[in-house]
């Protein structure tokens, strides 16, 4: 929507990047297609898009106001007001003092705030942008908030994808998930919050693998180990599975919380609980917890303490296998016309 700020989150190979390149045209799409306001997307449309890419793409030996300058030309301007331009972003980004440097002079940082002036040095009608706050710092992470809102603020659509939860909600109009290449959620923050099914971990020591089975309203998502996350049908309640296992459930230490979906902050965007169900053990969490590592303790030394046998075990074989080979026993051999002593290595 105009004049919205969009955030695109996701787990790592989600497909947030591969959506990015699909709309640019850099990609094609297995089926579908992409269209800005109800329009199919054509090369003309895409050059008034503003783009950062995840890989950026800039000319390291070239300087900063003569880049910027050649890449607003490329978009249709003209050469004094892509100059102007040029020398007006820099100044934006605090980098007016270096217009004449090569961008390879700049740290990472500021490489990253020249990428942005050059997906916005032509006026575009549109921003997308792939991790524009990776790798920045605090500083710059509020100059560049500070640039994508006021964009926003002049009716630009601005769509960008980044891992900083806190900055996505702090930010964003709108937050779109996405998961394998769909869309999974788009709403507000509060709205994402609220909504969801339930989910639960379930902890129960020394049940069988499949004793979730048969469960009314209850789905099994994740496994580890002995412990399960179950996602709950609206009205569906635990005590299905207290039934089930013929053991009393009662909470963790871990506290129900609501947040975004998988893989940001362990949530889902639904109520994710941490329970033990015990029978006759019941186990607290943090016992379950500290003997796991335990474990996980025990075989590391084990591991190192085999290594190092094997270790001695090589130089021992290295050094007794020189000093073999360094011992010669002289062998007499006789001939018709006398003896001549030979030396033999054994």
């Amino acid at each position: 929507h105009a004049g919205e700020l969009f955030g695109f989150v996701g787990r790592n190979g989600a497909g947030k990047t591969t959506t990015m390149r699909i709309v640019l045209g850099v990609l094609g799409p297995d089926k579908g297609e992409v269209r800005l306001d109800g329009v199919p997307l054509d090369l003309a449309a895409r050059r008034r898009i503003g783009y950062m890419p995840e890989e950026r793409g800039l000319y390291p030996k070239m300087r900063l106001s003569e880049q910027l300058a050649y890449l607003g030309e490329l978009h249709g301007m003209a050469g004094s007001e892509a100059r102007a331009s040029a020398v007006r972003w820099l100044d934006r980004f605090g980098l007016k003092d270096r217009t004449n440097d090569d961008l390879q002079a700049l740290s990472l940082g500021n490489q990253q705030r020249v990428q942005l002036a050059a997906a916005l040095v032509f006026g575009p009608e549109v921003l997308v942008l792939d991790e524009p706050f990776a790798g920045l710092d605090p500083v710059a992470v509020d100059v560049m908030a500070g640039v994508l809102r006021e964009r926003a603020d002049a009716g630009v659509p601005v769509i960008f994808s980044s891992h900083e939860l806190e900055l996505v909600e702090r930010l964003c109009d709108r937050v779109g998930i996405v998961d394998r290449g769909r869309m999974v959620a788009c709403g507000t923050v509060g709205e994402l919050r609220a909504g969801g099914q339930e989910r639960r971990w379930i902890d129960v020591p020394g049940a069988l693998g499949d004793w979730e089975a048969g469960v009314p309203g209850v789905r099994l998502v994740q496994a580890d180990g002995t412990r399960r996350l179950f996602e709950l049908d609206p009205g569906a309640a635990p005590g299905g599975v207290e039934h089930r296992t013929g053991a009393r459930v009662r909470a963790g230490r871990a506290h129900p919380r609501r947040d975004l979906p998988d893989g940001h902050r362990g949530g889902g965007g639904m109520n994710a609980r941490s329970l033990s169900l015990g029978g006759t053990r019941r186990l607290p969490t943090t016992f379950l917890v500290a003997r796991r590592e335990g474990r996980m303790r025990l075989r590391s030394r084990v591991f190192v303490g085999g290594t190092i046998v094997m270790a001695v075990l090589v130089v021992v074989g290295i050094v007794a296998a020189s000093l073999f080979a360094g011992r010669t026993t002289p062998l007499r051999v006789g001939f018709s016309g006398g003896s001549q002593a030979l030396e033999r290595s054994f």
